[in-house]
């Protein structure tokens, strides 16, 4: 069975919101195959036994992942769009994910391994067939092929989660992947940089794939802020550690110090102390931790009080979007920190290419007009500021999507990882969690209100 990261995409496949309506047909068709591509890795690279088995509460048998993500395929796509007669109605209830919480769906009369395989293939042949015959303008739903990219999302959606859950399965390594790219050219890289005050536009009315949550585009005055250049390395978090900041219920809010308190938290997740070193399990390696990565597997909480301590703070969602879209020489608003384009290996740290994130100040090329490295990849990044509707929201094509999560239960993420496909990651994407999760690979980078005149 093969364990090598999916295929790279195409060199250059060009802006979504310029492409030709049959360019985008066959860009729809390139994802889809790409992405079932990732699907295979990851549940081909483990026996049956594992496939079946719930490696933790927090996630579901990556077999149900699998027949869930044919499922919501044949519901919209099949059924909705196509119109065609039903596959397997019987398991729509058994894979809606709202009715079944995760650490019930062990219990649950799911598919077989087989017989996920089959459902979803079966699925995706009436799918490709579907998509070449399927008028792409007319209907909102399947306009500029919307549908087609939603389902593309959702899968890559829960690729990155199944990867999470390999990060947290026990046993030997079945993953592959290469190194990431070290740091180059950072001398003179500041730790942090400047970003001046002033309205900018957020979000996005424009980009043919982009979720209801991202949506509509919207102008935003920001204050003048300062953020990290880089997220905040293993090495810095190590300094909070040492200095007793788990130790210390100052530098957490009264939520975070409660939760702290309650997981007996004292060092990201995955890390252990081995004498007078931080080793790391990272897909199955057991590995010292490298100081010069972002720090990866820290919940909300964790990031809060580690700002605090370094006498900063989060930035707000919107600091983090114009820091990593503003271009004050145009004025506008990019679909990327870089530019226009879609990502390259030279821009960003996505696909599931490597298992890990570069070392902080790589990719110069991804380099954002204030100056800030690594929004996009790497680790998604927490933020302050709760997950809520922009003005003007309107819930597309369902509420579950996004509207029944607003509210201050979740907190708002940004950028991407390196477990995420560039389909479901750009300038303006929205993720959003519990404050205390850690199993997904998240890090952060603080920012600061300046002093008046610090900047001159």
């Amino acid at each position: 069975m093969s364990t090598e990261p999916p295929t790279e995409r195409p060199a250059s496949r060009g802006n979504l919101a310029e492409l030709g309506i049959e360019r985008l047909r066959s860009r729809a068709a390139e994802d889809l195959v790409r992405t079932r591509e990732r699907s295979a890795v990851l549940t081909d690279s483990v026996d049956d036994d594992d496939l079946v088995q719930q490696h933790s509460p927090l996630m579901s048998p990556l077999v149900w992942d699998l027949a869930h993500i044919g499922s919501q395929e044949e519901i919209w796509l099949v059924r909705d769009v196509g119109g065609r007669e039903a596959v397997r109605p019987d398991i729509d209830d058994l894979y809606d994910a709202f009715q079944h919480p995760r650490s019930d769906r062990p219990q649950l009369p799911l598919l077989g391994p087989s017989e996920a395989r089959s459902y979803v293939g079966t699925v995706r042949d009436k799918v490709l067939d579907l998509l070449d015959s399927t008028p792409l303008e007319g209907r909102r739903l399947v306009d500029r092929a919307f549908a087609f990219g939603m389902i593309v999302q959702h899968e890559q959606q829960h690729d990155e989660t199944m990867l999470a859950t390999h990060q947290l399965r026990k046993g030997a390594p079945v993953l592959t992947d290469v190194q990431p790219p070290s740091a180059s050219e950072v001398d003179g890289l500041a730790p942090e940089v400047f970003v001046p005050g002033g309205p900018f536009v957020m979000g996005t009315s424009t980009e043919p794939w982009a979720l209801d949550n991202e949506r509509p585009a919207h102008r935003v005055h920001v204050d003048d802020f300062a953020i990290d250049s880089t997220p905040v390395t293993n090495a810095a978090f190590m300094r909070f550690i040492e200095a007793g900041g788990y130790e210390q219920p100052r530098w957490w809010s009264e939520d975070g110090w409660a939760f702290r308190q309650r997981a007996e938290l004292s060092a990201p997740r995955f890390w252990r102390r081995d004498g007078d070193r931080w080793m790391r399990r990272r897909f199955g390696h057991v590995e010292p931790v490298p100081g010069d990565e972002p720090v990866m597997h820290v919940s909300f909480h964790e990031a809060e009080a580690y700002a605090r301590w370094a006498g900063k703070r989060l930035p707000t969602e919107q600091e983090w979007e114009k820091a990593a879209r503003y271009d004050p020489r145009s004025g506008r608003s990019l679909r990327y920190p870089w530019g226009d384009e879609d990502p390259s290996p030279e821009h960003a740290n996505l696909n599931q290419r490597h298992l890990r994130p570069a070392p902080a100040g790589a990719y110069p090329r991804g380099e954002a007009p204030c100056g800030a490295r690594q929004l996009i990849g790497d680790v998604w990044e927490w933020t302050a500021t709760d997950f809520l509707p922009y003005p003007g929201f309107n819930a597309f094509p369902y509420r579950e999507y996004s509207e029944v999560f607003f509210g201050p239960d979740y907190k708002v993420l940004r950028g991407g990882s390196f477990g995420t496909d560039e389909a479901a990651c750009r300038g303006t994407f929205r993720n959003w969690d519990f404050p205390i999760r850690r199993q997904i690979f998240t890090g952060f980078r603080c920012a600061r209100t300046p002093r008046a005149g610090e900047f001159g």
